[in-house]
């Protein structure tokens, strides 16, 4: 059976996931994550008739869903492949990703990975020949109910018939969601900036009229008086006589 779901997060950050089949995943893992300690390990939960792998290294999880029929060994070499391609592909920069960042592009590299280790039939040859079988007696299995509060309701629902024919809708959506958020954040940004250049304005303009108030330069660009001048009253023409002849 195949691997049904997996998710890169930092903490509870989610920075990527993808799902094979229609299941209440997200909300489970929700349940799980936070309660994991930072620190590198490995570990695998069973829960019902499915397993809950995981790697912690660096802070940041690497988490896969399968049935309990699936070869942990598959599992964990999962894991420590996207573990790789997405360390090699985003370097530091997970630190301070926001929430589903890396989702649009990683979550294909997720979904190819997905199907190889879930239906390759050299991954065993492999995972034998590096010795990483061996290494599964030292990965503890615990039930899911030694991290789960008293009375904490932890149930996962899949449904394996029905795939999810509208993935590519969904990471469309959260790319907009993701592009919305951006765009939101640079305009505040703008707004900012604007705001302080018009303060720098307003100051230096300030100290060049004489303060806050700008006296000197309303008082200086007042209208200019007007002097009425009073044009000379012109003198009534002298009288011609005419000559004595």
């Amino acid at each position: 059976m195949p691997i049904l779901y997996s998710v890169v997060c930092r903490g509870p950050t989610v920075l990527a996931k993808y799902a094979e089949c229609v299941g209440n995943f997200a909300e489970v893992t929700e349940q799980i994550i936070p309660k994991i300690k930072l620190e590198d390990h490995k570990l695998t939960y069973s829960h019902g008739n499915y397993l809950i792998h995981y790697i912690c290294e660096n802070r940041i999880i690497y988490m896969c869903i399968s049935d309990d029929g699936f070869e942990r060994s598959r599992a964990f070499l999962f894991l420590t492949e996207i573990k790789k391609k997405f360390i090699q592909t985003y370097g530091l920069t997970v630190a301070t990703a926001i929430a589903y960042a890396m989702n649009t592009e990683f979550s294909r590299t997720l979904a190819t990975e997905m199907k190889h280790y879930s239906e390759s039939r050299d991954v065993d040859a492999i995972s034998q020949v590096h010795g990483q079988i061996d290494e599964l007696k030292d990965i503890m299995v615990k039930n899911i109910e030694n991290i789960t509060n008293r009375g904490e309701r932890l149930e996962l629902l899949v449904n394996q018939t029905e795939n999810l024919r509208n993935n590519a809708s969904t990471i469309r959506q959260t790319s907009r969601n993701l592009a919305r958020t951006m765009f939101w954040r640079s305009v505040r940004m703008y707004c900012l900036i604007g705001a302080i250049l018009l303060f720098v304005v307003y100051i230096v303009v300030s100290m060049s009229c004489g303060g806050l108030l700008w006296s000197s330069c309303i008082h200086s660009g007042g209208a200019p008086k007007v002097t009425p001048t009073v044009s000379p009253t012109p003198s009534p023409p002298e009288a011609v006589t005419d000559p004595v002849l």
